[in-house]
């Protein structure tokens, strides 16, 4: 199958790119990079059938895609960490609306199924937990969060739109917590961020007093189950949550990737962010149920694979 990866080059979307090429299918990569990076891709540019289109998916049109329409588009193009969307406010609110827009039309004019990645963050601070696809959720439109969360929503609410109104085969998938080799290590998420520190012979930072919770996804069980949904020709309306079930407190993570590095420099307690979740964890019975998927990548396995990528990132220099 030929698939567009709009997102391709960041952190998710590369892992995707790879997998969707190991099991022989074509992949046209999009990315603007303004938070993916060239080189996470770039090992994937001598492989037979894969393209890299270098654009902003707010200016697509259908001509810019490179060789035959695509069968199956996968929306991954967003920033999607704190520093990120901070940094980048209106650039996430465009991504995720007009740059949906545009997708939901190549889409439409290629006969094209969609995948959109939405996010655990539509559930804002919950008062349902664990949280259910069924739960609308309890988000503040004007907060520090809210160009991601609200980007995100609207974005879930366009996908249904064009899908009730004009017939664009598609699914939605909220993603939780994911980790692994190819995060940038000054993302601000808590994974790098720790391992940042520790690396450097900081004390790791925890927010607030750390009691409040994730649920932390290797990157190969996230791509394992997106790819289930992505595939399946019959999960057109479907909304599914992808993430693990296991919910962490951050004093915890803490303590855990201490361990998996070896490391003595402890935590030191920071400010929290202003708008940031207590609890976040997902009920995942509707992709257990649809697709047998479970995460099979412990959180200590997870870590220690994490840390080992980390350290030889670091080691490569600062471009990574």
């Amino acid at each position: 199958m030929r698939f567009l990866v709009a997102g391709g080059s960041g952190f998710v979307g590369s892992h995707v790119c790879r997998r969707l090429l190991d099991t022989d299918h074509e992949v046209v990569c999009v990315d603007n990079l303004v938070t993916g990076r060239r080189e996470n891709v770039a090992d994937l540019g001598e492989r037979a059938g894969f393209s890299f289109l270098e654009a902003d998916v707010t200016e697509l049109r259908p001509g810019m895609v490179p060789g035959e329409p695509p069968e199956v588009i996968l929306h991954l193009a967003s920033p999607a960490s704190p520093v990120d969307y901070d940094r980048l406010p209106l650039e996430t609110l465009a991504v995720n609306s007009a740059g949906t827009w545009r997708l939901l039309e190549v889409a439409e004019l290629a006969g094209a199924r969609l995948v959109y990645v939405s996010t655990s963050e539509v559930y804002g601070e919950p008062l349902v937990h664990p949280q259910p696809e069924t739960y609308w959720g309890n988000v503040d439109p004007i907060g520090p969060r809210s160009c991601y969360d609200e980007g995100k929503r609207f974005g879930e609410a366009l996908v249904t739109s064009f899908r009730r109104e004009r017939g664009v085969r598609a699914a939605i998938v909220r993603v939780f917590n994911t980790y692994g080799p190819a995060m940038r290590l000054d993302d601000g998420r808590v994974v790098p961020e720790f391992l940042a520190a520790a690396l450097a012979g900081r004390p790791l930072p925890i927010q607030g007093d750390g009691s409040q919770t994730r649920s932390y996804m290797y990157v190969s069980d996230l791509v394992e189950g997106f790819l289930r949904v992505a595939l399946d020709a019959e999960a057109d309306g479907q909304v599914l949550n992808i993430g693990n079930p296991e919910e962490v407190t951050v004093l915890e993570l803490a303590e855990r990737i201490l361990r998996a590095m070896g490391s003595a420099v402890g935590t030191a307690m920071v400010p929290g962010r202003p708008g940031d979740p207590q609890r976040r964890c997902p009920d995942i019975s509707r992709m257990s149920d649809r697709y047998r998927w479970q995460p099979v990548v412990t959180l200590d396995d997870g870590l220690r694979r994490t840390v080992d990528w980390a350290a030889a990132a670091r080691a490569a220099g600062p471009s990574s």
